[in-house]
């Protein structure tokens, strides 16, 4: 019997008899002699016959589609990891599920609100977008959030738009930046296969990009990485802001961080745009 189907067949087994009766409804009206559900109570919430499932759970049955891996998933109420490791285990990769009204992931807005307020940070997604900013991000790129567009989509911003590029970062690091954006993209639109908003930015992207266009023709993935970013803002001067990513353990969501550059005065800097900031009552 093949590893992996044994090992599928156990995690279906121990999945189930982790599953209280009463949390899915269901209500014994004669003492169980094993804890959770019945193999015929899975079979029934995942509108499968017995005899399916039964051989599934002994490592013998035919291999599952896709679609019955779903409904399995959902029978047994598993979360979202589980589901995963579920689709791994037959030999599947993980489903993507768009998002529905895309709230901040709790636990990047924690992250976020216990830096320093001289560290610009944002919750971004995936796709570019930015969903919370803190003071000092909005005081030195504006105020980006709010209903999608665009003109508030960082990598839409990067390709086209010349003068966003130069204000950012010298002109020796935007291929780099740009090949950096590509190269996640592609991991991202990988990930979420068909989903009509991913292949529709790429689309959009590689009509007004030659870059884009170019860059996305090498096939090359990777996750994002950020170079220096050296800014000139008029109220203090030069920034200089190292970039770091957060990733989200359970959403698509990044936490971008740009801090100081060490042997810089760009902590100075940061220190006296808050100053000013709060002598303008734009910052508590």
């Amino acid at each position: 019997m093949p590893e992996a189907t044994t090992e599928l067949g156990d995690f279906l087994r121990r999945r189930r008899e982790s599953l209280p009766p009463a949390s899915v409804g269901i209500k014994s009206v004669t003492l169980r002699r094993t804890p959770g559900l019945r193999r015929s109570e899975v079979a029934e919430r995942a509108n499968m016959s017995l005899v399916y499932y039964e051989r599934l759970e002994q490592g013998r049955g035919p291999h599952p589609s896709a679609s019955m891996l779903g409904s399995i998933a959902q029978a047994l109420e598993l979360n979202a990891d589980e589901r995963d490791h579920l689709f791994r285990l037959a030999g599947y990769s993980t489903p993507f599920e768009p998002e529905f009204g895309i709230e901040p992931d709790p636990q990047l807005v924690a992250a976020l609100d216990a830096l320093s307020p001289h560290v610009p940070a944002a919750i971004v997604h995936e796709l570019g977008d930015a969903l919370v900013q803190n003071r000092m991000n909005i005081a030195i790129f504006g105020d980006l959030t709010g209903p999608r567009k665009r003109s508030t989509n960082l990598i839409w911003q990067w390709f086209t738009c010349a003068e966003y590029r130069h204000w950012q970062e010298p002109p020796e690091q935007h291929e780099q930046t740009g090949q950096a954006f590509v190269a996640d993209l592609r991991a991202v639109v990988a990930r979420r296969g068909k989903d009509p908003r991913a292949v529709m930015m790429v689309d959009e992207l590689r009509s007004a990009s030659t870059d884009f266009a170019a860059w996305w023709d090498d096939h090359t993935v990777a996750a994002l990485h950020c170079n220096v970013k050296r800014i000139n803002d008029e109220r203090v001067g030069l920034l200089e802001l190292e970039c770091s990513v957060m990733l989200s353990q359970s959403t698509t969501q990044r936490l971008m961080l740009l801090q100081p550059r060490p042997g810089t005065d760009t902590d100075v800097r940061l220190a006296r745009l808050l100053h000013t900031l709060k002598g303008l009552s734009l910052i508590a």
